[in-house]
């Protein structure tokens, strides 16, 4: 039936997205960077490495939600498109009209505050995106994350999306504005199959309202509704006057005050975080470890799709992704720079192969355990190490601290440093 066309279409995308999303987060096929457009992420970059392609993607990414409304969260957030899956296992209620809670005004705004700040600590943990990609490449965290939002689904539906979800929330604001809605004609009957259907909890049958601003356009509606009653398009203006409600005052004072706090928490984190980190060695382009800490999203894309398995998940030592040369015969490739290419937050800047073949991440030394084999001088990339004095030892001006040197030596005899900063040589 034609009214079917709407949901069997977003549902053909949604599936190739989150069909897409899986092979990019266990490192199998990433051909296009199209994680790239996931809303947290690329709000992390825009505000952490500022670019004319982190500009014009953010604003295509609102400029959509202002004509589309808020279809990104049925149509390309992988952890919605789980939880709809899901549903269509485990929840067997039906829907009822639900409302817009303040706690997760307050929530988006403290986070989203944070993160404004230069913090990424709050987001990185309750963040769709980041959450689904820990999940996928097995953190406890992103575990247990993912069962607690299924869950909810169980008892909810998609109540984490509506209400608790700091990203749903920005877009749902933005929704408010958009120019296509769905609402509901004339025709209406009130038989309540699509407020029993809706997973959002956003229709009201009896009084015939929808809210566009919880609404995550999954169109099933209007696939439900048996007299095409239900439209997706500009609503009809209607001749009303202007007032502001209580509780939008209230739910405005209480987001800004939270984004303020959040704010002033934010340059506090920024500011202490990873002072007290050392020798941790970190991917070409994160520049220092306090800036890895507070732009890493920890979605561990780079690890899934690194070709030498080099990059390692946070852990007591960092918390964020970075470089162990302990797991076992990995070094950091010279002709690579995956890492860079893939991050969709900014964390790892997305500089050029010679750029990164350039870059000083760590520091090697030769101890007294050399035998003088040559291993480490053949398989040197940039021919930093050199004989001098009946001995071997590390050009400074020419190492960049990939790695390759040690993992070839058979005696143990390199040790790698980290820098305090990264450095072109």
């Amino acid at each position: 039936m034609k009214k079917k066309i709407p949901y069997t279409i977003r549902l053909f995308i949604a599936g190739f997205i989150f069909i897409f999303s899986i092979l990019a987060f266990t490192g199998i096929f990433y051909p296009l960077n199209f994680l790239d457009i996931e809303f947290s992420a690329l709000s992390q970059r825009l505000l952490c490495n500022i670019s004319a392609a982190a500009i014009i993607l953010f604003s295509v990414l609102i400029i959509i939600t202002l004509i589309f409304g808020r279809i990104y969260c049925s149509l390309f957030c992988p952890l919605g498109i789980l939880q709809e899956l899901a549903a269509l296992i485990i929840y067997r209620k039906k829907n009822e009209a639900g409302k817009n809670h303040i706690f997760k005004y307050i929530l988006s705004g403290l986070i989203f505050g944070v993160l404004i700040a230069g913090s990424v600590l709050f987001i990185r943990y309750t963040d769709p995106y980041t959450i689904f990609g820990s999940a996928i490449s097995g953190t406890v965290f992103g575990i247990t994350a993912v069962f607690i939002i299924l869950t909810i689904v169980f008892f909810k539906n998609r109540f984490f999306c509506t209400n608790i979800c700091p990203v749903g929330t920005i877009l749902g604001l933005i929704s408010k504005f958009s120019v296509n809605k769905i609402h509901m004609s004339k025709e209406c009957i009130s038989c309540g199959m699509c407020e029993r259907n809706c997973p959002a909890a956003c229709i009201d049958a009896g009084d015939n309202k929808i809210d566009n601003e919880r609404c995550i356009k999954c169109f099933k509606c209007i696939s439900v509704c048996p007299k095409d009653a239900i439209k997706y398009s500009r609503k009809p203006k209607e001749e009303v006057k202007f007032s502001i409600k209580r509780r939008e005052v209230i739910t405005g004072i209480a987001f800004l005050t939270t984004l303020g706090a959040g704010f002033a928490m934010g340059i506090n984190f920024a500011k202490n975080t990873a002072k007290k980190v050392k020798n941790i060695i970190l991917p070409a382009g994160s520049e220092n470890t306090e800036r890895m800490q507070n732009t890493c999203l920890n979605c561990n894309l780079c690890i899934e799709n690194c070709p030498n398995k080099i990059l390692t998940k946070a852990d007591d030592k960092f918390g964020a992704v970075h470089i162990d040369y302990r797991k076992g015969e990995k070094y950091c490739k010279y002709d690579c720079h995956k890492c860079s290419q893939v991050c969709p937050s900014g964390a790892i800047k997305k500089i050029s192969l010679e750029e990164k073949q350039k870059t000083r991440i760590a520091m090697a030394m030769i101890n007294e355990n050399c035998d003088k084999c040559k291993n480490c001088v053949r398989e040197c990339p940039t021919g930093a190490i050199v004989y001098e004095q009946d001995s071997y030892r590390v050009d400074g001006s020419k190492c960049i601290g990939c790695g390759k040197c040690k993992t070839y030596c058979p005696n143990n005899a390199i040790e790698i440093f980290a820098v305090k900063e990264q450095s072109v040589i």
